[in-house]
Order: C-alpha cells, then sequence, then structure tokens
C-alpha cells in the first residue's frame, strides 16, 4: 500500500523564506506532506498548541538552522526550539540542517540582539550534540541534502505515514486479520515444539541434570618459567545454561562467550582470577547441545563496524528457562506449601 509521510519543516522564516521553499519542494517531488507554520506565525498560547498537534500528526521533523534564534514567547524561548524540544520529547526522528559558518551570513540575516545571539549559539550547540545532523552553507546545497538524508532515514526508521482512505482495509477486516495472525502465530509455535520434541527424542539428548567435563587450561608465571595448568570442571547442562545466559541478552560474539565458559569452568575449582583458555572440542559441543536443547541460536552476521561474526542469542525456549533456573523464588511460598504437605 502506498504510503506519503508528512514531515514538519522548523525554522526561523525571515532570514530562511528561499531555503524553506526549497526544502518544501524537495519535499513535495519526494510524494511527501509538508507541514510548516510560515503562514501562521506563533504568536500566542493558542497558536503553539495548534502548532503542537501539527507536529504530533507528522512522520518525521526538519529543522533548518541559519544565523537567528527567531522570535520568542513570553519566557523568551524561541519558537523554533520549541518545536525542536517537542519533536524530540515525543520521539520524532529529527533531521537538522545547521550553517557551517554563521558569522559568513550577511547582518541582514543574522541575530544582532546580544541576548538573542547567546541563545541562538546555546541552541545551535544542543542542535549540533544530536546524531542526524547535517551542515550547509548555500540554499542550492539544501535539496540534495534534504533528500539524500529523508530517503536513509525513512528506509532506516520506517514511520507510520499516510493512506488515501478509499484505499484502507475496513477495521472489521484488520480485527479479523490480526486474529488469524495470531492463531497462525501459535499454531507456528505448536508445530516447532511438536517437532523439536521428536528431534530431542531421535538425538537422545543428555539431561539438564547430567553432567559434563569442561576442559581448560590457564598459565602461572614463576621466578623462572611459565607453567601451563590443564584441568576439568564438572558441571550439569542446567549449570552451564544458568551461568551464561543472562550475557546471551545481549547477543554477545562466539569468542566471548567461549571466555566466559572458561571463566566458569575455572570458578568451580579455583578463586580469583585468571586468563582461561576453554578446550575448543569441549566448546563446539557445548554450542551443539544447546543449539539441540533449543535453547539458543547461534548465526553468522554482519558486526556494528561493518564486518562479519557469530553471534550467540536466547531463544525464546532459552529465555523461559533462564528465568527458572536464574529467578530468585518466593521464600513464603516455599515455607507455606512446607506446612500444608
Amino acid at each position: 500500500m502506498d504510503k506519503r509521510f508528512q514531515v514538519f519543516v522548523s525554522s526561523t522564516y525571515a532570514d530562511l523564506e528561499q531555503e524553506r521553499r526549497s526544502v518544501i519542494q524537495t519535499l513535495m517531488e519526494m510524494d511527501c506532506i509538508p507541514a510548516g507554520m510560515e503562514l501562521f506565525p506563533a504568536s500566542d498560547d493558542d497558536q503553539w498548541q495548534f502548532i503542537k498537534k501539527v507536529i504530533d500528526d507528522c512522520d518525521y521533523y526538519i529543522l533548518i538552522l541559519g544565523g537567528r534564534y527567531g522570535s520568542t514567547n513570553v519566557e523568551g524561548i524561541g519558537y523554533t526550539e520549541m518545536e525542536f524540544d517537542y519533536a524530540k520529547s515525543i520521539g520524532l526522528k529529527i533531521l537538522s540542517f545547521v550553517h557551517e559558518n554563521p558569522s559568513s551570513i550577511p547582518v541582514a540575516k543574522s541575530e544582532l540582539d546580544a541576548s538573542l545571539r547567546e541563545k541562538f549559539e546555546a541552541f545551535r550547540t544542543k542542535v549540533k550534540a544530536d546524531r542526524l545532523v547535517k551542515f550547509w552553507s548555500s540554499e542550492k546545497e539544501l535539496p540534495g541534502l534534504v533528500a539524500f538524508s529523508l530517503m536513509k532515514t525513512i528506509k532506516a526508521y520506517p514511520a507510520i505515514g499516510w493512506v488515501r482512505a478509499d484505499k484502507v482495509t475496513s477495521e472489521s477486516s484488520l480485527i479479523e486479520i490480526n486474529s488469524l495472525q495470531k492463531e497462525n502465530s501459535a499454531l507456528k509455535k505448536q508445530i516447532e515444539s511438536a517437532n523439536s520434541s521428536l528431534y530431542n527424542k531421535s538425538l537422545n539428548l543428555a539431561g539438564f541434570d547430567e553432567t559434563f567435563d569442561l576442559k581448560y587450561s590457564y598459565t602461572i608465571k614463576r621466578q623462572y618459567a611459565t607453567d601451563t595448568i590443564s584441568e576439568n570442571a564438572k558441571m550439569t547442562w542446567q549449570q552451564i545454561f544458568g551461568a551464561i545466559a543472562p550475557e546471551l541478552i545481549s547477543h554477545p560474539s562466539d569468542g566471548k562467550v567461549e571466555s566466559m565458559i572458561g571463566r566458569v569452568a575455572y570458578k568451580t575449582n579455583n578463586t580469583g582470577e585468571k586468563v582461561v583458555k576453554l578446550d575448543n572440542d569441549c566448546f563446539q559441543t557445548v554450542k551443539v547441545q544447546l543449539i539441540a536443547l533449543g535453547l539458543v541460536t547461534v548465526d553468522y552476521r554482519q558486526t556494528t563496524q561493518g564486518g562479519m561474526g557469530v553471534f550467540w542469542s536466547l531463544t525464546d525456549k532459552g529465555s523461559s528457562f533462564m528465568a527458572a533456573v536464574r529467578t530468585v523464588k518466593s521464600a513464603k511460598k516455599e515455607n507455606a506449601r512446607a506446612e500444608g504437605d
């Protein structure tokens, strides 16, 4: 279904009239719906309430900052800054386009009042602290900057948008579709659970209370030599999973999980901290076992730096089992149960 996104364009007006016109033209060419207050100056509280409603209806917010702070309310806060703060407070994605050198702007388009100049600089600093900021020096640059930045933002953070009323499915149909989707999802989970149960039975997997020997090594530096110590730690599968499960919430890398298991194994026999090397064959067995038990997934995917790596995650079953083995149970209920017995 085709959607159009409503974009609020915020700026001072008199000094950026041409810039606003260029940006609004760009938004219209992108099939967006521009919204702004150039025809309705925010001069009183009633008008400000109206502006907030318009911002509430928008999908994205664009700020163009030149060399002026603009008109202020009775408290001395600029309406452009108020719009910016309000958009941020309701979670709108904000794209800010800041003039890179305000001192080069003609005097007629600059803030001459000392107090307003100070507020302008403070506001400019606040805006620059945001992540989605681009800098411009001429009106001709803005259309390209706005189009490129908005397209990237829409792709990365798709909003609700607007559609024609005659293209919208009726409310009753949506309710029925939603109900069927929930039912379909529940059936899929039942099938997956049944398949997993049959799969586990065919593999004859070790139970959670059965033990596994974790082999690891570490070094001890002595006066004239370095000794390598090899040890075994006998742990149940429940203990192994319970020890690392909370860390899997943050999707750690394969290497980090290996280090975690090594430290857990070391601490079953020792105190203090050592750089521990877990036997690779043991680590691979633990990995396959936890995958087969349906507790974790191990995926090869892109890193935050753009490369590729192997990362661990909890499954729904893993999250439920983690809650069962790692949460603190109520002593009151246990005592009451014991007294009842």
